[in-house]
Protein backbone atom coordinates (compact mmCIF):
# COMPACT_ATOMS: atom_id res chain seq x y z
CA UNK A 1 0.00 0.00 0.00
CA UNK A 2 0.85 3.77 -0.88
CA UNK A 3 1.35 5.94 1.75
CA UNK A 4 -0.76 9.29 1.00
CA UNK A 5 0.61 11.58 3.11
CA UNK A 6 -1.53 14.12 2.07
CA UNK A 7 -4.46 12.32 3.14
CA UNK A 8 -2.95 11.29 6.60
CA UNK A 9 -2.08 15.30 7.23
CA UNK A 10 -5.77 16.08 5.96
CA UNK A 11 -7.39 13.61 8.20
CA UNK A 12 -5.24 14.80 11.39
CA UNK A 13 -5.70 18.60 10.40
CA UNK A 14 -9.63 17.92 10.12
CA UNK A 15 -9.94 16.13 13.34
CA UNK A 16 -8.10 18.69 15.02
CA UNK A 17 -9.79 21.80 13.70
CA UNK A 18 -13.28 20.00 14.00
CA UNK A 19 -14.20 22.04 10.76
CA UNK A 20 -13.42 21.59 7.06
CA UNK A 21 -12.92 24.85 6.46
CA UNK A 22 -10.48 26.11 9.42
CA UNK A 23 -8.60 22.83 8.16
CA UNK A 24 -8.49 23.77 4.76
CA UNK A 25 -7.32 27.29 5.65
CA UNK A 26 -4.65 25.70 7.81
CA UNK A 27 -3.18 23.56 4.50
CA UNK A 28 -3.89 26.20 2.21
CA UNK A 29 -5.93 24.43 0.02
CA UNK A 30 -9.95 24.65 -0.88
CA UNK A 31 -12.52 22.71 1.11
CA UNK A 32 -13.62 20.86 -2.09
CA UNK A 33 -9.96 19.41 -2.46
CA UNK A 34 -9.32 19.03 1.35
CA UNK A 35 -12.86 16.62 1.05
CA UNK A 36 -11.50 14.89 -2.57
CA UNK A 37 -8.02 14.25 -0.05
CA UNK A 38 -10.22 12.76 2.92
CA UNK A 39 -12.41 10.43 0.98
CA UNK A 40 -9.35 9.20 -1.60
CA UNK A 41 -8.04 8.30 1.91
CA UNK A 42 -10.77 6.39 3.39
CA UNK A 43 -10.99 4.78 0.04
CA UNK A 44 -7.68 3.32 0.49
CA UNK A 45 -7.85 2.43 3.47
CA UNK A 46 -11.34 0.66 3.16
CA UNK A 47 -12.84 2.61 6.78
CA UNK A 48 -14.71 5.59 7.39
CA UNK A 49 -12.91 7.78 9.66
CA UNK A 50 -15.56 10.60 10.28
CA UNK A 51 -19.27 10.43 10.44
CA UNK A 52 -20.31 14.09 8.90
CA UNK A 53 -23.40 15.99 8.13
CA UNK A 54 -24.31 19.25 6.85
CA UNK A 55 -23.89 20.69 9.99
CA UNK A 56 -21.27 18.61 12.22
CA UNK A 57 -18.49 15.94 11.76
CA UNK A 58 -17.35 13.55 14.04
CA UNK A 59 -14.83 10.74 14.49
CA UNK A 60 -15.72 7.26 13.80
CA UNK A 61 -14.54 5.01 16.66
CA UNK A 62 -12.13 3.63 14.05
CA UNK A 63 -11.19 7.17 13.07
CA UNK A 64 -10.69 8.02 17.25
CA UNK A 65 -8.45 4.66 17.40
CA UNK A 66 -6.46 5.94 14.35
CA UNK A 67 -6.03 9.83 15.59
CA UNK A 68 -2.71 9.35 17.75
CA UNK A 69 -0.75 6.82 15.44
CA UNK A 70 -1.68 9.19 12.42
CA UNK A 71 -0.03 12.63 14.73
CA UNK A 72 2.80 10.10 15.67
CA UNK A 73 3.62 9.43 11.49
CA UNK A 74 3.20 12.90 10.61
CA UNK A 75 6.14 13.96 13.54
CA UNK A 76 8.10 10.94 12.51
CA UNK A 77 7.95 11.85 8.95
CA UNK A 78 8.65 15.43 10.06
CA UNK A 79 11.50 14.19 12.19
CA UNK A 80 13.14 12.44 9.51
CA UNK A 81 12.92 15.38 7.11
CA UNK A 82 14.29 17.57 9.32
CA UNK A 83 17.44 15.00 9.98
CA UNK A 84 17.67 14.80 5.46
CA UNK A 85 18.10 18.65 5.88
CA UNK A 86 20.53 19.01 8.40
CA UNK A 87 22.80 16.44 6.83
CA UNK A 88 22.67 18.07 3.25
CA UNK A 89 23.32 21.29 4.74
CA UNK A 90 25.12 21.00 8.18
CA UNK A 91 27.19 17.29 7.77
CA UNK A 92 24.80 15.71 10.60
CA UNK A 93 25.41 12.19 10.34
CA UNK A 94 27.59 8.69 11.67
CA UNK A 95 30.49 7.62 9.79
CA UNK A 96 31.79 4.52 9.20
CA UNK A 97 35.59 3.90 7.44
CA UNK A 98 37.76 0.87 7.04
CA UNK A 99 41.38 2.22 7.25
CA UNK A 100 44.53 0.39 7.81
CA UNK A 101 45.86 0.66 11.12
CA UNK A 102 48.99 1.93 10.24
CA UNK A 103 47.32 4.82 8.23
CA UNK A 104 45.50 5.14 11.04
CA UNK A 105 48.00 5.71 13.90
CA UNK A 106 49.46 8.49 12.07
CA UNK A 107 46.33 10.07 10.39
CA UNK A 108 43.09 9.36 12.48
CA UNK A 109 44.06 11.08 15.90
CA UNK A 110 44.54 14.91 14.58
CA UNK A 111 41.24 14.21 12.01
CA UNK A 112 39.17 12.82 14.38
CA UNK A 113 40.08 15.85 16.61
CA UNK A 114 38.81 18.27 14.45
CA UNK A 115 36.00 17.26 13.28
CA UNK A 116 34.66 16.32 16.79
CA UNK A 117 35.22 20.60 16.91
CA UNK A 118 32.79 20.81 14.29
CA UNK A 119 30.39 17.81 14.65
CA UNK A 120 30.44 16.98 18.35
CA UNK A 121 26.89 14.99 18.51
CA UNK A 122 28.00 13.12 15.57
CA UNK A 123 29.66 9.15 15.68
CA UNK A 124 32.45 7.83 14.06
CA UNK A 125 33.43 4.39 13.59
CA UNK A 126 36.99 3.48 12.51
CA UNK A 127 37.47 -0.19 11.37
CA UNK A 128 41.06 -0.34 11.56
CA UNK A 129 42.02 -3.37 9.49
CA UNK A 130 44.41 -5.24 7.10
CA UNK A 131 44.41 -4.22 3.25
CA UNK A 132 42.05 -6.59 2.03
CA UNK A 133 40.27 -6.46 4.46
CA UNK A 134 39.03 -2.27 3.82
CA UNK A 135 38.23 -3.57 0.57
CA UNK A 136 36.10 -6.21 1.61
CA UNK A 137 34.16 -3.90 3.98
CA UNK A 138 34.06 -0.81 1.63
CA UNK A 139 32.71 -3.46 -1.02
CA UNK A 140 30.14 -4.95 1.60
CA UNK A 141 28.87 -1.91 2.17
CA UNK A 142 30.10 -1.86 5.45
CA UNK A 143 32.12 1.28 5.39
CA UNK A 144 31.09 4.04 3.26
CA UNK A 145 34.53 4.11 2.48
CA UNK A 146 38.33 2.99 2.74
CA UNK A 147 41.44 4.36 3.49
CA UNK A 148 44.22 1.54 2.35
CA UNK A 149 47.38 0.39 -0.21
CA UNK A 150 46.37 -0.34 -4.01
CA UNK A 151 45.83 -3.59 -5.40
CA UNK A 152 45.16 -5.53 -8.20
CA UNK A 153 42.14 -3.36 -10.13
CA UNK A 154 38.82 -4.11 -8.85
CA UNK A 155 36.05 -3.05 -10.83
CA UNK A 156 33.70 -2.41 -8.28
CA UNK A 157 35.64 -0.23 -6.57
CA UNK A 158 37.12 3.34 -6.74
CA UNK A 159 40.48 4.12 -5.63
CA UNK A 160 42.05 7.90 -5.42
CA UNK A 161 45.44 8.09 -5.00
CA UNK A 162 46.62 9.76 -1.33
CA UNK A 163 50.51 9.57 -0.99
CA UNK A 164 53.41 7.49 -1.73
CA UNK A 165 54.13 5.12 1.38
CA UNK A 166 58.06 4.14 0.74
CA UNK A 167 59.73 0.70 2.38
CA UNK A 168 62.45 1.15 4.98
CA UNK A 169 64.64 -1.25 6.99
CA UNK A 170 64.18 -0.61 10.84
CA UNK A 171 67.08 -2.02 13.34
CA UNK A 172 68.04 -0.78 16.93
CA UNK A 173 70.32 2.40 16.91
CA UNK A 174 73.18 -0.02 18.18
CA UNK A 175 72.96 -2.08 14.99
CA UNK A 176 75.30 -1.92 12.46
CA UNK A 177 72.88 -1.00 10.18
CA UNK A 178 72.07 2.19 11.80
CA UNK A 179 75.83 3.90 10.74
CA UNK A 180 74.33 3.04 7.02
CA UNK A 181 72.87 6.47 4.98
CA UNK A 182 70.90 4.15 2.65
CA UNK A 183 70.56 0.25 2.51
CA UNK A 184 70.53 -2.09 -0.78
CA UNK A 185 67.68 -4.85 -0.18
CA UNK A 186 70.66 -7.47 -1.27
CA UNK A 187 72.48 -5.92 1.64
CA UNK A 188 69.83 -7.48 3.83
CA UNK A 189 70.69 -11.02 3.27
CA UNK A 190 73.78 -10.16 5.53
CA UNK A 191 71.39 -9.67 8.28
CA UNK A 192 68.86 -11.41 10.31
CA UNK A 193 65.77 -10.46 8.43
CA UNK A 194 62.39 -10.30 9.86
CA UNK A 195 59.86 -11.00 7.06
CA UNK A 196 56.29 -10.06 6.80
CA UNK A 197 53.88 -12.30 5.46
CA UNK A 198 50.94 -11.46 3.30
CA UNK A 199 48.62 -10.83 6.18
CA UNK A 200 50.70 -8.60 7.91
CA UNK A 201 48.99 -5.85 6.68
CA UNK A 202 51.52 -5.07 4.20
CA UNK A 203 50.85 -8.21 2.22
CA UNK A 204 54.18 -8.81 1.51
CA UNK A 205 56.46 -7.52 -0.75
CA UNK A 206 54.48 -8.88 -3.40
CA UNK A 207 52.38 -6.35 -5.18
CA UNK A 208 54.86 -3.78 -5.02
CA UNK A 209 58.11 -5.10 -6.35
CA UNK A 210 59.31 -4.93 -9.51
CA UNK A 211 60.08 -8.54 -11.23
CA UNK A 212 63.66 -7.97 -12.28
CA UNK A 213 64.36 -6.45 -8.68
CA UNK A 214 67.22 -8.05 -6.59
CA UNK A 215 66.16 -9.02 -3.31
CA UNK A 216 66.81 -10.79 -0.12
CA UNK A 217 66.55 -14.50 -0.61
CA UNK A 218 66.86 -15.32 3.18
CA UNK A 219 64.97 -14.54 6.61
CA UNK A 220 65.32 -15.79 9.46
CA UNK A 221 62.06 -15.19 11.52
CA UNK A 222 58.44 -14.48 9.75
CA UNK A 223 55.03 -12.70 11.38
CA UNK A 224 52.07 -12.88 9.42
CA UNK A 225 49.31 -10.48 11.39
CA UNK A 226 50.82 -7.76 12.81
CA UNK A 227 53.53 -5.67 12.28
CA UNK A 228 54.44 -4.61 15.77
CA UNK A 229 55.02 -8.04 16.67
CA UNK A 230 57.98 -7.80 14.36
CA UNK A 231 58.88 -4.41 15.63
CA UNK A 232 59.29 -5.41 19.14
CA UNK A 233 61.54 -7.92 18.01
CA UNK A 234 63.74 -5.43 16.41
CA UNK A 235 63.58 -3.74 19.33
CA UNK A 236 64.83 -6.94 21.42
CA UNK A 237 67.97 -6.96 19.09
CA UNK A 238 66.60 -10.07 17.14
CA UNK A 239 67.06 -8.98 13.62
CA UNK A 240 66.32 -5.88 11.19
CA UNK A 241 62.61 -5.43 9.38
CA UNK A 242 61.70 -4.43 5.85
CA UNK A 243 58.38 -2.23 6.46
CA UNK A 244 56.41 0.96 5.31
CA UNK A 245 57.45 3.91 6.69
CA UNK A 246 54.07 4.58 7.83
CA UNK A 247 54.02 1.76 10.10
CA UNK A 248 56.49 3.21 12.91
CA UNK A 249 55.89 4.38 15.79
CA UNK A 250 55.54 8.04 15.50
CA UNK A 251 58.22 10.71 16.13
CA UNK A 252 61.57 9.68 17.32
CA UNK A 253 62.42 6.34 19.09
CA UNK A 254 64.56 5.48 21.83
CA UNK A 255 65.28 2.09 20.46
CA UNK A 256 64.93 1.80 16.55
CA UNK A 257 66.34 3.73 13.89
CA UNK A 258 65.43 3.53 9.70
CA UNK A 259 66.83 3.73 6.70
CA UNK A 260 66.12 4.13 3.23
CA UNK A 261 65.76 0.97 0.95
CA UNK A 262 67.03 1.48 -2.26
CA UNK A 263 68.22 -0.38 -5.52
CA UNK A 264 65.33 -0.36 -5.78
CA UNK A 265 63.60 2.10 -3.96
CA UNK A 266 59.65 0.68 -3.61
CA UNK A 267 57.06 2.20 -2.10
CA UNK A 268 52.97 0.95 -1.99
CA UNK A 269 50.13 3.95 -2.86
CA UNK A 270 47.84 4.50 0.18
CA UNK A 271 44.67 6.27 -1.29
CA UNK A 272 40.60 6.38 -0.88
CA UNK A 273 38.17 3.38 -2.15
CA UNK A 274 34.26 3.27 -2.60
CA UNK A 275 32.13 1.89 -4.38
CA UNK A 276 32.14 3.03 -7.70
CA UNK A 277 29.18 5.68 -8.23
CA UNK A 278 28.88 5.95 -4.58
CA UNK A 279 27.78 9.08 -3.48
CA UNK A 280 29.18 9.93 -0.01
CA UNK A 281 26.97 11.32 2.96
CA UNK A 282 28.09 14.81 3.79
CA UNK A 283 29.12 13.79 7.10
CA UNK A 284 31.42 11.10 5.47
CA UNK A 285 32.32 13.53 2.37
CA UNK A 286 33.90 16.22 5.13
CA UNK A 287 35.64 13.59 7.32
CA UNK A 288 37.17 12.51 4.04
CA UNK A 289 38.25 16.43 3.20
CA UNK A 290 39.91 16.38 6.51
CA UNK A 291 41.59 13.93 5.96
CA UNK A 292 43.44 15.25 2.66
CA UNK A 293 43.61 18.75 4.09
CA UNK A 294 45.84 17.09 7.27
CA UNK A 295 47.80 15.41 4.35
CA UNK A 296 48.39 18.52 2.75
CA UNK A 297 49.43 19.87 5.66
CA UNK A 298 52.17 17.16 6.21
Amino acid sequence: MNIDTDGLQAFVQIAESGSFREAANELFITQSALSHRLSKFEEQLGVRLFDRTTRRIRLTAIGKDFLPHARRLIEDFKGCLTRLREMATQGVGDVTLACISTAATHMLPEVVSEYAACHPNNRVRILDVHSSEAWQLVLKSEAEFGITAIRGNESNIEFEPLFDDPFVVACRQDHVLAKYKKVKWIDLNNFRLIAVGRRGGTRGLVDVVPSNAVMPRLWSYEVQNSLSTGLAMVKAGIGVIAVPRLALPLGEHPLLVTRPLIAPSISRTIGVIRCRGATLSPAAQEFLDLIKKYLASQ
